[in-house]
This record gives structure tokens, C-alpha cells and sequence, in this order.
């Protein structure tokens, strides 16, 4: 029945199930059921064959986003000034009109409304939207009240200004904030969504995209370019600037915003659907710790048993004793077995990028290799190995994007 759901998620709502693994996948169905009341398989399957939001539900339930409080604050700073640019432009003819979609539990909008306030903006002069498919978040939003896991980083004196910490525990955001933001269940794969909705100066849809295969990734990324309003901006995940550059979308250059506009000249859309053949591996994956950024193309794997913390460098050193001993599917399922114990981490999805690779499964990969970059932005081996297959596909400029931040931390996101 598991298989029968994979392949739903695939052809309705293109999330790559193979992207996450099944056990993720065991582990969401599980969660959906319970929040449902449901304890026969089958009947879960019923009602997710009629429910398009109930599938979605489940696509919230396997990503399992992680929010706070002012993520890439590089963003929200260049939003600040961006958005006085755009008043000037309008000449406060109307407000500005920015929306944040999946906007989980709040905390990117009331992020983008607190930062208009603070520069300068009266709750008249824009308009915010937040979209979820998901009640149970939007409820936990309306309400405001944030444990300290939506505070993250020294920079918190936003909190002081615009939360009130209650006796019971967590922050109350105050209510002039969460005024200005209009909270609403919507599903971003609903082709009805926008209908009669007028076009935004500022979209946020951020490491989203990274769930779904290629094509429904485009079509999302259509249906947000036609909701922008010319000169708006759109901000993205950092695993997604490669995608938005392929397809007609130019970076504005600001280090570590990952925020896009239209280009000037919008090229024709390519949606790759293969590895080029000129692509070959090799059975044996070799581990090693080097890595070469340099290399013009992926055409062997190399495994590398380090871990990010000393206490987890046993799993990876398994791992690559599996992998080298061509027991790789057990390998993989190591690496599935530590992400359902443990939760997301860089490392695993990194592993289960190699596996692909190793395997062939190079759109697999990339997946991966996004996820990792998604929960470690500075991840060198994801992004070296990301940039390779960029660059067998011919993407010269995204796969030079990726080398330079693998090859230097301080480099960021500058394209």
C-alpha cells in the first residue's frame, strides 16, 4: 500500500517519494493517520485518493519544515530597502502586496511584516498574505505565541520589541503584527489559486520547490512568476537558485538574499528528463576525504566517511563499509533507519546523494544533494557534487555558482 501511495504523491502533486525514502515516508502516513482518527491502512488510502488536501497534508507531514524567526536575514534586510524602492515607484499609490506561501506556522510573514514596520512603513502602506495547506499551522499562527525554537541566533532584539513573554512560557507576538498579516489555508498546486487575485510586489516560497520533480517544479515556478508583478521580486530557498536562473529568473545579486526578478530575456524553458549519456560510473565508490571541485563532470563518486560530529562518524564509517562493499542497498537503508531516528540532517541526505549517484539515479541525487544544501547552506560536498551534475546537464553558470561557494564559505549566494 506504501507503494501505492509513493506513486500517488509522484502523479498528483510530483513529490519525489524516493527523494526522502520510504521509511520518511512510513513515518508521515503514520503521523496523517493519527491526526485523522484512522487506523487501517486502506482506509488512509481512500481517503487520500479523493482528498487533494489531504495529499498535500501529507507532503507537509514528509518535508517537515523547519522555521523561525528571520531566516536568512540577508533576505529581510534587502526587503527593507527593496520595498522603499518599490513605494517610491508607486508613488504610495497603493499598498504593497507580498504574500509568503507555505507559510507553515507564521513566523516568515510576521518576519516580513516586523521588518516593514521597522522601516517605516504605517500597517496602510502594504498588504501581506500567508497561505498553508495546513489548519493545524494557520491556528498555531493566529494564536502567536512562539517557543524559544522559533528564536534562533544573538539577533534577537526583535523580540524585545515586538514580543511579550507570557508566564505560562513562550512569546506573544504583539498583536499590531500579526494584524498585518492575512492567514488563510490555501494549496499552492491548485491551479484555481490566484484566480482573480491581483499579482504581488514581493512572493517569498522558500526550499519548497526541492520536494517535487523537475516538471511540477517548473510549473510552480510559472505559476509564481505570473503572480509577480513586473519589477516585483521573488525570494527563494538557496537550493533553488539554480532552477530560477534556468528558467528565466535573474538573481539581483545581493549576497546571500536569494532573491530573483524576471530577466531581461526570458529564455525557453528546458526540463531535462535524463542524465546525458556521455555521463558513466563506476560500481566501486571510493572513500576518501578530498575533494576536488574542479572536476568537469560527475563520472565517478567519491564517499567520504566524515560526519559533522564526532559521535555520528561510526554511522558514516558503516555506512561507507556497506557502500564499498557493493551493499548498497543496505547502506541506503542504514542512512533511511538514522534519518527516522534522528531526523533530517545534511550528512544523511549527502549519503543518500552518493547512493543515487552510485546507483545512477543522478535526478535522485540532486535532490538530495538540495536537501543537504537546504539544512546546511554551506555544505562543501553536497554543493560540489550538485555543481557537477549541473554541469553535465549544461548548466555552466549555476554549476560556477555552486564550485565558488564549495571553494569558499565567504563567498555566499552573490549570483
Amino acid at each position: 500500500m506504501i507503494e501505492h501511495i509513493e506513486r500517488l504523491l509522484k502523479s498528483r502533486i510530483g513529490l519525489e517519494a524516493e527523494s526522502v525514502g520510504r521509511t520518511v515516508i512510513e513515518r508521515a502516513v503514520r503521523q496523517r493517520m493519527a491526526a485523522l482518527g484512522q487506523q487501517n491502512l486502506e482506509g488512509y488510502w481512500t481517503t487520500l485518493g479523493g482528498s487533494p488536501r489531504e495529499q498535500q497534508a501529507l507532503v507537509e507531514a514528509v518535508v517537515v519544515p523547519e522555521t523561525w524567526f528571520f531566516r536568512y536575514p540577508e533576505s529581510f534586510n534587502a526587503l527593507a530597502s527593496l520595498a522603499q524602492e518599490r513605494h517610491t515607484q508607486l508613488h504610495g499609490g497603493r499598498p504593497l502586496r507580498l504574500i509568503s506561501l507555505p507559510c507553515s506556522s507564521g513566523e516568515e510573514p510576521y518576519s516580513i511584516a516586523m521588518t516593514l514596520l521597522d522601516a517605516g512603513f504605517s500597517a496602510e502602506q502594504f498588504q501581506i498574505e500567508a497561505l498553508d495547506v495546513s489548519d493545524k499551522v494557520l491556528e498555531q499562527a493566529r494564536k502567536g505565541l512562539y517557543g524559544r525554537n522559533s528564536f534562533r541566533g544573538d539577533a534577537l532584539a526583535f523580540r524585545d520589541h515586538f514580543f511579550h513573554e507570557q508566564e505560562s512560557g513562550g512569546f506573544l507576538l504583539d498583536e499590531r503584527v500579526r494584524t498585518c498579516v492575512r492567514l488563510r489555508t490555501g494549496n499552492l498546486l491548485d491551479p484555481s489559486l490566484f484566480a482573480g487575485e491581483p499579482s504581488y510586489d514581493f512572493i517569498f516560497c522558500r526550499n519548497l520547490l526541492i520536494y517535487f520533480d523537475r516538471p511540477t517544479q517548473v510549473r510552480v515556478l510559472e505559476l509564481l512568476k505570473r503572480q509577480l508583478q513586473e519589477g516585483g521580486t521573488l525570494f527563494i530557498g538557496p537550493a533553488e537558485a539554480s532552477l530560477a536562473s534556468q528558467n528565466g529568473l535573474q538573481a539581483l545579486g545581493r549576497q546571500q538574499t536569494f532573491a530573483f526578478r524576471m530577466a531581461p530575456a526570458q529564455p525557453t524553458i528546458s526540463v531535462p528528463t535524463r542524465v546525458p549519456a556521455s555521463r558513466t560510473r563506476t560500481a566501486t565508490v571510493i572513500p576518501t576525504r578530498t575533494i576536488q571541485p574542479s572536476r568537469p563532470r560527475p563520472a565517478s563518486r567519491t564517499l567520504s566517511a566524515a560526519a559533522p560530529q564526532a559521535q555520528t562518524a561510526d554511522i558514516w564509517s558503516e555506512i561507507a563499509n556497506l557502500a564499498n562493499a557493493g551493499r548498497t542497498d543496505e547502506a541506503r537503508q542504514r542512512t533511511e533507519q538514522h534519518l527516522q531516528q534522528n531526523g533530517p540532517s545534511a550528512a544523511a541526505y549527502y549519503w543518500l546523494g552518493l547512493l543515487c549517484d552510485a546507483a545512477g539515479q543522478g535526478d535522485q541525487a540532486c535532490a538530495y544533494y538540495r536537501k543537504a544544501i537546504y539544512l546546511e547552506p554551506q555544505h562543501r560536498e553536497a554543493l560540489t557534487h550538485l555543481a557537477a551534475h549541473l554541469e553535465a546537464q549544461g548548466d555552466q553558470t549555476g554549476a560556477q555558482r555552486l564550485y565558488r561557494r564549495a571553494q569558499n564559505p565567504e563567498v555566499g549566494e552573490r549570483d
